[in-house]
């Protein structure tokens, strides 16, 4: 890992702690100032959504049709207490979209995350979401808060001569919500389904024009009425749900390329960046190294990671995709980094868990992470994207390999780290070390010639200052054995650089001088 390993558990330890316009007004400076801390609510407001409020603002709107019409319950608006990583996994599984604030309070000041005072503080706090009227509930605690009608969801009454729209502005209106709602609706029509572009820029790559934050989720809603999509390869999206109303805007860091990127205070399996409150039109942005850091780093290893999973084929890089979905946590006090793959099955002891978490090991049976990456000296996106493609590397390594494999890499890493004073990967002797040695020069080269074919210039060779020898692959890239074919060699039994050797020439007999003169000269 490119890394100390026991800085990832020092971490878990204070875990505690151009479309460039903006299409309308925030309530701050717009992807400058985002507040990343709890949510402090403000108070409850009345859910003009809420079956009985559609009803009088049927009845207000249409006294004589609305004896004849039923208005009937569409969703629930309901909270979960999960207490297992089933009973969450469950919920993720139906698609739900999960929010650990509830919907029906004003947010007095912005944040990415919220607790409940009232569970305690090393449990996972109460999981807010809209189900359909008919759910089956799992058998788990939960609390149905309001029975709703949301205009759209029950295609039974589209053609009963009913405005629902309209009867939707009359129940903000007759709940005291007027001011929430944009300028008034002459029509149906005139509701707006919100779309924009979510844009970065990278100052070494494509000129420092902007291009598309891609495959990342971003989130609307307004009380219990709620849209989600992802953006496409280029940063544009389109919700598929109209409103008439100010939303809250969030980017959930959950990428359709099959991997995420957490954490909120270890509350939520993908870190949410809020981007405060808007119009219906939607929002767009354009993220530099001058905006908000953590937006701007969570940008970047998305970025990253995408790019890297869509490579990740024949026709490409020719090589194993990581296992999906891919944890990777942003640690931005940290210089280390590392591909500890524990969500898929590498095995870190329970005790040491507890050592350092204390009320907050539970927390982590939850969100186990697969990558880390220590982001206190990675200042531009050229950085980030080089740690994050390396860590990336290892992920594909694991894919290969197995988790026997890895066990016995973190082991070394960690007993290497302790026994030897603190230097890093150890001496490159004791158990384990021939796994660290392929692992590492596999992870070094192909962070070297990610970056080259990223932003040009000669093929960096990274990682040559340690005892493996990353040079080899070099090497032998240059002279026509590329990364698949290297990858190719990689398997479980490969365990040291003269098993590497062994495999590489049986595999490529036509190539045995070549590679014989490599090994030969590190």
């Amino acid at each position: 890992m490119k890394g100390k390993f026991t800085l990832m558990l020092l971490a878990f330890a204070v875990m505690s702690c151009s479309k460039d316009r903006i299409v309308s007004d925030l309530d701050y400076s717009y992807g400058r100032k985002i507040p990343h801390g709890m949510i402090v609510l403000g108070e409850r407001l009345e859910n003009p959504y809420t079956t009985e409020n559609m009803t009088k603002a049927l009845h207000s709107l249409y006294p004589t049709k609305a004896d004849r019409v039923e208005v009937k319950t569409t969703d629930l608006y309901v909270r979960f207490l999960p207490k297992t990583e089933n009973e969450f996994e469950f919920l993720l599984n139906e698609g739900l979209t999960l929010t650990d604030h509830p919907l029906d309070y004003d947010i007095a000041v912005e944040g990415d995350w919220y607790h409940d005072p009232q569970i305690p503080e090393g449990n996972l706090t109460w999981q807010y979401s809209v189900v359909p009227h008919d759910f089956e509930f799992p058998e788990m605690t939960y609390e149905i808060i309001d029975r709703c009608h949301i205009a759209g969801n029950d295609a039974e009454t589209r053609s009963d001569g009913i405005d629902w729209e309209a009867v939707e502005r009359q129940a903000y209106i007759l709940t005291g919500n007027e001011d929430r709602l944009t300028q008034p609706l002459t029509k149906a029509s005139e509701k707006i389904q919100p779309s924009g572009r979510i844009t970065i820029e990278d100052k070494d790559f494509n000129d420092g024009k902007p291009f598309g934050v891609a495959g990342v989720r971003i989130s609307c809603n307004s009380f219990v009425k709620f849209a989600h999509c992802q953006t496409d390869r280029d940063g544009y999206y389109q919700m598929d749900r109209a409103f008439a109303s100010d939303l809250r805007y969030r980017l959930v860091f959950k990428n359709d390329a099959g991997f995420s990127i957490g954490f909120n205070l270890v509350l939520v399996p993908a870190s949410v960046s809020t981007l405060g409150k808007a119009g219906p039109e939607g929002v767009n942005m354009t993220i530099t190294e001058e905006s908000d850091d953590k937006l701007f780093r969570r940008c970047v290893v998305n970025n990253a990671a995408y790019d890297y999973i869509s490579r990740c084929n024949i026709e490409d890089l020719g090589i194993t995709p990581p296992p999906s979905e891919l944890r990777i946590w942003l640690f931005n006090s940290l210089e280390a980094s590392s591909s500890v793959m524990l969500h898929h099955g590498a095995v870190l002891r329970n005790d040491l868990i507890e050592s350092f978490l204390g009320k907050f090991s539970r927390l982590v049976e939850f969100f186990m992470p697969d990558i880390t990456i220590g982001t206190k000296d990675l200042r531009t996106y050229k950085d980030i994207y080089s740690a994050t493609c390396h860590e990336l590397a290892h992920s594909s390594h694991f894919a290969k390999v197995g988790t026997d494999y890895w066990d016995a890499y973190i082991r070394y890493v960690i007993e290497s780290y302790l026994t030897s004073g603190g230097q890093l990967y150890g001496d490159g002797t004791g158990s384990g070390s021939g796994n660290c040695e392929v692992g590492e020069m596999w992870a070094y080269y192909m962070e070297s010639k990610l970056s080259k074919d990223r932003y040009g210039s000669s093929f960096p060779i990274l990682g040559t200052s340690w005892w493996f020898y990353p040079q080899i692959f070099h090497f032998m890239d240059e002279r026509g054995l590329d990364q698949s074919r290297i990858y190719e060699a990689l398997l479980p039994e490969v365990d040291s650089k003269t098993a590497l050797k062994e495999a590489l020439m049986r595999r490529y007999p036509d190539r045995q001088d070549m590679i014989g003169q490599v090994f030969s000269r590190y």
